[in-house]
Order: C-alpha cells, then structure tokens, then sequence
C-alpha cells in the first residue's frame, strides 16, 4: 500500500484556525498552537454569552420601562405596572414596551394609563 501525506488536509485546518484567530494579539494570531487554544477559549465565551445577552437585554428593556413609567407617574413602579397590564388583559411583551417608551411615549403612557386603570 502507498504512502499517504496529509499535507493538504493539515495545512487547511492550519489555516481555517489561523483565520478565525485574526486579530488576536501576538502569538495568539500566528502561531497555531497559541492560536488553537484563543479560538477554543473564544468559541466557550461566545457559547456562554449567547445565554448572557438574552438576560442583559431584559435587564435593559426593564430599567427603560420602569424608567418610563415613572416618568408617567411618579408613584407606580415597574412591578405595579406589570400587574395592571396583566389584569387589564394587554398582552405586551417587554421588549415592545420598551421600544414604545424610547420611540413612542405617547402609546406607552396610553398602555400605562390602561394599566393604571385596572388596578384600581
């Protein structure tokens, strides 16, 4: 049986990596076995932070809409308006409320007059 080299496929996944590491700083953007290691640790943060961004984001869209509804009156809160939306029946989820309190405070204070209707 003949020898096989496996020049070609080595050179490729070589490459595939040292592509995906440009940009890194140093040795970490060169040398492959460097580099193997930044994009193994690079592909772990971004697998984890994928999760981290869904939880961020609501984190933001809650601070603008508690921030909002403040504005509107000063004694409702956040949780206060949650419960009035939710025995008012509306059914907005958090990222369209905060959209309308950035872009559209006229709509978001009519929703939040609905919500401050139904809680009394």
């Amino acid at each position: 049986m003949s020898r096989v080299k496996s020049g070609k496929v080595t050179h490729a996944r070589h490459k595939k990596v040292i592509k995906a590491a440009a940009g890194y700083y140093a040795a970490r953007s060169t040398n492959f076995r460097t580099a193997t290691q930044a994009v193994d640790k690079a592909n772990q943060y971004a697998t984890r932070d994928r999760k981290t961004r869904k939880r961020n984001f609501r984190a933001l869209w809650i601070q603008r809409i508690n921030a909002a509804v403040r504005l509107f009156d000063a004694e409702m809160t956040y949780s206060r308006l949650i419960n009035g939306l939710a025995k008012a029946g509306i059914e907005v989820d958090r990222k369209v409320l905060a959209d309308l309190a950035v872009h559209e405070p006229e709509a978001f204070n009519a929703i939040a007059g609905q919500a401050k209707a139904a809680l009394v």
